[in-house]
């Protein structure tokens, strides 16, 4: 009976790493990103009517373009991230439907702008936010609803 098995076995193991080696069609390759510099988490405010209601930690990345001097770049790390955090609190990213996630559109055109005045018009490929971190739980902005319609007439 071992002398049955053998054969199979042998056949098994030799078949296994070339099995290991095809790529299955439901996996999911990382994409190349390419160069870019990371920001550090940055908190920025999100203010309604004048008051700081929550923060909102953001991790940023900046992608460069192919010809981009990635150790210079990312040695002026912390600019990028002093722009964002001036840009932040001059206008203050607000999301007027959603308390606890910046405005990602207006934070990425923003800080594209910032990053080309930086780095130089030819460096600067795109702005991404990687990940949006609340610091509490905040309810969302109520509808607007009729004038007086929470006081009590007899």
């Amino acid at each position: 009976m071992i002398r049955r098995l053998l054969p199979a076995l042998l056949v098994l193991a030799l078949a296994t790493p070339s099995l290991s080696a095809e790529k299955k069609p439901d996996s999911k390759e990382p994409k190349e990103v390419g160069q870019y510099v990371d920001l550090s988490p940055v908190a920025l405010p999100i203010v309604v009517n004048g008051r700081l209601i929550n923060y909102v930690f953001v991790s940023v990345r900046i992608l460069l373009s192919g010809q981009a001097n990635t150790a210079r770049l990312r040695a002026k790390e912390p600019f990028f991230r002093d722009a964002l955090v001036r840009l932040a609190h001059r206008t203050p990213f607000t999301n007027p439907t959603d308390y606890q996630v910046a405005d990602t559109a207006r934070l990425q055109t923003a800080l594209m702008r910032e990053a080309v005045a930086i780095a130089g018009p030819d460096d600067i490929k795109g702005v991404v936010v990687v990940t949006q971190t609340t610091k509490k739980q905040v309810p969302p902005p109520r509808p607007p609803g009729r004038p007086g319609a929470n006081e009590i007439h007899p």
